[in-house]
C-alpha cells in the first residue's frame, strides 16, 4: 500500500516536512505544522446507567450483566482503534502515515496527484526536450524517416512535390524550444516566427529545395491568445498561396515551457490546402490536446479571444 499524497517528515531533513505526491517525493518543503485536533473520540460514550436499587441475587445478576456489557464495549472500541493502523511496509523512500498528516497540496487546496504520461502510448507523441505531449489524431502518425528532427507528427504517406523538391507530405507538426529571441512574450515571438515557419514549409525546405516553387502571397486568418497545457500562449495562422500546388495553412503556436523554466516552446503546424490536406479543425484539436509530460496542468484550447484578425 502506497501512502496517499500529503505532507510527511522529510527523510533527509527530519526537522522539515516534504510533499509526497503518492508515488515519489517532490521538491516542496515546509516547516512542521502543529498537529490538528484529533477527531477520534477519546472515551467510550456516556456512562452506563446505574442499575435499579434492589437487594440480593437479582441485583448481583444485573451488576454482572452491566459489567459484561461494559467489557464487550471496551473490547469493541479497542478493535476499532487497533484497526486504524497501517500494516504497509516502507523504507526511507516512503513516508509513514500519521494522524496529523495534512492532505493539502503545496498550494493549500486539496488535490489529486497527476500521473506521468507514458511514452509508449500510441495515442500521443512525446517531446521530452520541451516536456509536452501531442495527440495523435485520426489521419496522423508519429513522425518517422524525416529530415527535420523537430517534426513530431505527419500525415501518412508522401506525394511528388509540385515544384523542384522530391517528396512532400500533406501535413506536419514540429516542436522546438525558442532560441535566439530577445523577447519572452509569446505574442511577440509567435508574430516573429510565422513568416519563418511559412518560408520553411512552402518556400525553401531544409535541403534548400523549392518544393512549391515559392510563396506568391499570404493572408492572416487567425490570431490570438490560447491556453496550452495550462499555460497562456499565443498563435498566429496564415493561409499561404504558392506558385505550384494548392498552398496551405501555417501556424506558429508559442507558450511557456512546462519544464519549470522561463523558456518558450514553439509548435509549428503545416497543413496542405485542398481536398488532400488534413481538416483545418485538426489544428485546434492538436492545440487543445497538448499536455505536460508530468501530467500536471490542464489541457489547452483555443480561447475566446482567438479569431480572425486583420
Amino acid at each position: 500500500m502506497t501512502p496517499p499524497p500529503g505532507w510527511y517528515p522529510d527523510p533527509s531533513a527530519p526537522s522539515t516536512e516534504r510533499w509526497w505526491d503518492g508515488s515519489a517525493w517532490t521538491e516542496h518543503r515546509r516547516a512542521p505544522r502543529p498537529p490538528e485536533p484529533s477527531t477520534v473520540p477519546m472515551g467510550f460514550g456516556p456512562a452506563a446507567p446505574m442499575p435499579p436499587q434492589g437487594g440480593g441475587r437479582s441485583r448481583t445478576i444485573v451488576l454482572t450483566i452491566t459489567a459484561l456489557i461494559v467489557v464487550v464495549a471496551a473490547i469493541g472500541t479497542g478493535i476499532v482503534f487497533l484497526g486504524g493502523g497501517d500494516d504497509s511496509a516502507g523504507g526511507s523512500t516512503s513516508p509513514s502515515p500519521s494522524v496529523t498528516r495534512s492532505t493539502e497540496s503545496p498550494s493549500g487546496s486539496p488535490t489529486s496527484s497527476p500521473s506521468p504520461v507514458s511514452s509508449d502510448d500510441p495515442t500521443i507523441v512525446t517531446d521530452d526536450l520541451d516536456g509536452i505531449t501531442l495527440p495523435v489524431l485520426d489521419g496522423w502518425e508519429k513522425a518517422e524517416y524525416v529530415v527535420d528532427d523537430t517534426i513530431l507528427l505527419t500525415t501518412p504517406g508522401t506525394y511528388k512535390c509540385p515544384g523542384d523538391g522530391d517528396l512532400c507530405r500533406h501535413g506536419s507538426v514540429a516542436s522546438s524550444p525558442v532560441t535566439g529571441s530577445a523577447s519572452s512574450d509569446p505574442k511577440t515571438v509567435a508574430r516573429q516566427d510565422i513568416s519563418k515557419a511559412a518560408d520553411h514549409a512552402y518556400d525553401r525546405d531544409e535541403l534548400k529545395n523549392r518544393p512549391y516553387d515559392g510563396i506568391s502571397s499570404h493572408q492572416k486568418v487567425k490570431e490570438g491568445s490560447v491556453a496550452v497545457a495550462g499555460r497562456a500562449g499565443y498563435l498566429v495562422r496564415w493561409r499561404v498561396k504558392t506558385h505550384a500546388g494548392p498552398g496551405g495553412y501555417v501556424e506558429s503556436l508559442v507558450f511557456p515551457s512546462t519544464m519549470g523554466t522561463e523558456s518558450l516552446v514553439c509548435v509549428r503546424l503545416v497543413f496542405d490546402a485542398g481536398k488532400d490536406g488534413p481538416p483545418l479543425s485538426d489544428m485546434d484539436k492538436i492545440t487543445k490536446g497538448i499536455r505536460s509530460t508530468d501530467g500536471s496542468g490542464t489541457g489547452g484550447g483555443v480561447g475566446n479571444t482567438v479569431g480572425p484578425s486583420q
